[in-house]
């Protein structure tokens, strides 16, 4: 599972590299090389940990309810929405790199982040045991 989560997390890097030089070039106070150590820290060392704490507190919180969900099928749903997610995030990067913030990428990465609500939501569905 972790080799999932790291694999969108490379994506997301990709992603966001196109975003990084464009506001590089913009502002040359902060080089290129320093936003991406920046958004490798971010993503390979933060989100990692806030990703397992989410799957956690989901994994808690649903034994209040009917459904149980074991704290490895809340893990596997959360990496899998982000994973699945990643081809969007890659639009949106090119979108951020080429156009730039407006409209177009406010819509995309609202579309992007309903998707990914809708997977997350959809794989806890069909991770749950009924009690």
């Amino acid at each position: 599972m972790l080799a999932i989560l790291m694999g969108a997390m490379l994506v997301f890097l990709i992603a966001q590299a196109p975003g990084h030089a464009r506001y590089a070039a913009m502002d040359p106070s902060i080089p290129l090389g320093g936003r991406i150590a920046g958004a490798i820290m971010a993503l390979f060392f933060l989100m990692p940990l806030a990703a397992y704490a989410v799957a956690a507190i989901v994994s808690v919180i649903s034994r209040i309810g009917r459904r149980r969900i074991a704290p490895e099928a809340s893990r596997l749903a959360l990496f899998w929405a982000l994973l699945a997610v990643s081809p969007a995030m890659l639009l949106s990067g090119l979108i951020e790199g080429f156009i730039g913030p407006g409209a177009a990428l406010t819509v995309l990465r609202a579309i992007s982040g309903l998707g990914f609500l809708f997977i997350w939501g959809a794989g806890l569905v069909s991770l749950a045991e009924r009690i």
